[in-house]
């Protein structure tokens, strides 16, 4: 029977040997990534021979120089190396909770040149030279942050696992303008999770120290 897919006025050199649909595809498939394959490669050689001068490949541990809560400290560490490992496992600065690891749950949150940030989806060294602020940076000798003093006073805690976290959350929430209303505050912490439930009580601390810069 004549198959539709190759009439019989095919020329025979361009026809399959077996004449099947499988043979066909594979053929064509063939020529089309010859065709395809030689142009893309070039382009991404040529790419890559354009960064290479800027953007050395770095592999293996190297120095870093890391500024947190006002020290300077020199580490040796593999470029992969997150913040937040660097601040538990290297520098023993375990305040800084590992949660979720995907940036999702708030609890690894510290500052970094006073803005909030992820430690867990932040590598060191896209830190060097910044200022890093931990919860254990946060208080001035024995005397807390006044955000540290509302979360006793307000029992914003309760497993206290997510409390570092909710309080540098905090402190940045206030310090941006963000909590000068429940629903201001609710909002602009629901970056942070507290699997407890104290929402109400770590809400109320928040806006005590947002009450409290208002009046300067």
């Amino acid at each position: 029977m004549q198959s539709d897919l190759f009439p019989e006025d095919q020329p025979e050199a361009s026809r399959p040997a077996d004449g099947s649909r499988r043979t066909f595809m594979q053929q064509a498939g063939g020529i089309l990534g010859f065709a395809l394959a030689s142009p893309i490669a070039s382009q991404a050689e040529t790419l890559a021979e354009k960064l290479a001068p800027n953007n050395p490949i770095v592999s293996g541990a190297s120095p870093l120089q890391l500024t947190i809560n006002g020290q300077v400290k020199n580490l040796t560490l593999e470029p992969r190396t997150t913040l937040l490992d660097a601040l538990r496992e290297y520098l023993d600065l375990t305040g800084t909770k590992k949660g979720c690891d995907h940036g999702q749950c708030g609890a690894c949150t510290v500052h970094v040149d006073g803005q909030r940030t992820l430690s867990c989806l932040t590598l060191a060294v896209m830190v060097k030279g910044k200022e890093i602020t931990t919860i254990e940076g946060l208080a001035t000798g024995e005397q807390l942050h006044p955000m540290q003093a509302a979360f006793v006073k307000h029992d914003g805690f309760q497993c206290g696992y997510c409390t570092p976290g909710q309080i540098m959350s905090g402190v940045a929430c206030v310090r941006e303008g963000h909590a000068t209303s429940d629903d201001q505050a609710r909002e602009w912490m629901s970056g942070n999770l507290c699997r407890c439930g104290a929402y109400a009580n770590i809400l109320a601390a928040v806006r005590e120290v947002a009450g409290q810069q208002a009046k300067g």
